[in-house]
């Protein structure tokens, strides 16, 4: 019997743990507890002195999404007599015995004008993907202006179609 460790007297019985190991693992990092990459692509550099953010919080996200359709409508803003303001709400406080779907967004008036406020989790909990989620609070957000300002949603619609 020929011995696989050379060097070694007791056949070689630990030679799956000797070796020499380089570069990274096979496979892909590990993403312990959900909480996203972790390590160099998070820590300050170079080209980010300021780190980028690996994880950033779902209310956060929306908010932006939300921030970036009122960006792209804001001619109209400025065009309509009306004060329109928007606000974003994690879910709204319905009564006990409320037994039809949970409303995405609701007009309320104030002195001088109207408020729209959007639902983040009955949006999100409606959508599987990312684009489906764009997709919704454009429609949510156009149709509620439109009744707030007697208009088309198509009309206020900027994005080509």
């Amino acid at each position: 019997m020929t011995d696989p460790t050379p060097g070694r007297a007791d056949g070689g019985a630990s030679s799956r743990w000797r070796g020499v190991v380089s570069g990274p693992r096979p496979g892909r990092m590990r993403d312990r507890r959900g909480r996203g990459p972790r390590g160099p692509m998070a820590l300050p550099g170079p080209l980010s002195p300021r780190s980028v953010p690996a994880h950033r919080p779902p209310r956060e996200s929306f908010d932006l999404l939300v921030s970036d359709v009122l960006s792209a409508l804001e001619p109209h803003f400025s065009v309509e007599p009306d004060h329109v303001e928007i606000v974003v709400e994690e879910a709204p406080l319905l009564p006990p015995e409320w037994t039809d779907d949970v409303p995405l967004s609701i007009v309320a008036p104030i002195p001088g004008g109207s408020r729209i406020m959007i639902f983040r989790i009955p949006i999100t909990h409606r959508c599987l993907t990312d684009r489906d989620l764009e997709e919704v609070v454009w429609s949510v957000i156009l149709d509620r202006l439109a009744e707030v300002w007697h208009l088309s949603p198509d009309d206020l619609d900027p994005r080509p179609r």
